[in-house]
């Protein structure tokens, strides 16, 4: 195995994901004190993300499912989800603090999904051109470390969510800063994938 090549796809890996540690942070602080929120969220990330890499090894082998204007749209989940949010957050917005933590639920496992499908789009533009040059042998190292490093993300996320610190401005500005992180990444999904479209 090339030692090479795993720490490309390490590097890759880091540099497109390097926000979804923040949303994974806001997903276990939602989470903080459910049960089975953990498992949730674990879920949802790795399925989001199998889905992020079955498109790109599709795409790389030539079966293109998303058309590239089909992409920047993938915006539309994250915005709609970060919408919702910030309604539940409005409704609630005169309750104490303590009855909005107790009305605060889980993250789903879909949510999560979702989310992290929607904000990997553009990973899939990333990975296709690197997993077409990479063979199949690369392209399979590519795809082990990356499902490896999710794990790993899971635990950085989880890990900042229960810091001390973190967690008290989470826990107190959690629920708010969910929606704008998540309506933030679906406009901005949008906008560039719109821009990027205009010739």
């Amino acid at each position: 195995m090339n030692l090479g090549i795993i720490g490309q796809a390490a590097g890759l890996f880091a540099v497109t994901n390097i926000d979804d540690i923040l949303v994974l942070a806001l997903f276990f602080a939602q989470g903080a004190g459910h049960r089975g929120a953990t498992r949730s969220i674990t879920i949802g990330q790795y399925v989001g993300f199998i889905a992020i890499l079955t498109l790109a090894v599709a795409a790389a082998f030539g079966a293109t499912f998303l058309p590239d204007q089909a992409i920047p749209y993938l915006g539309l989940l994250p915005l709609a989800l970060g919408i919702r949010a910030a309604i539940q957050v409005w409704r609630h917005r005169s309750d104490p603090d303590d009855d909005n933590q107790a009305k605060t639920s889980a993250p789903a496992a879909a949510a999560v999904a979702t989310v992290t499908f929607a904000n990997g789009g553009d990973n899939i533009g990333v990975y296709v051109p690197v997993f077409a040059t990479a063979g199949i042998g690369g392209m399979i190292v590519y795809v082990v470390v990356f499902l490896i490093l999710v794990a790993v993300w899971i635990a950085a996320g989880r890990y900042f969510a229960t810091r001390p610190a973190i967690a008290k401005a989470l826990s107190r500005w959690g629920h708010i800063l969910l929606p704008v992180v998540l309506i933030g990444i679906g406009l901005l999904i949008l906008i560039e994938g719109v821009s990027s479209t205009i010739p």
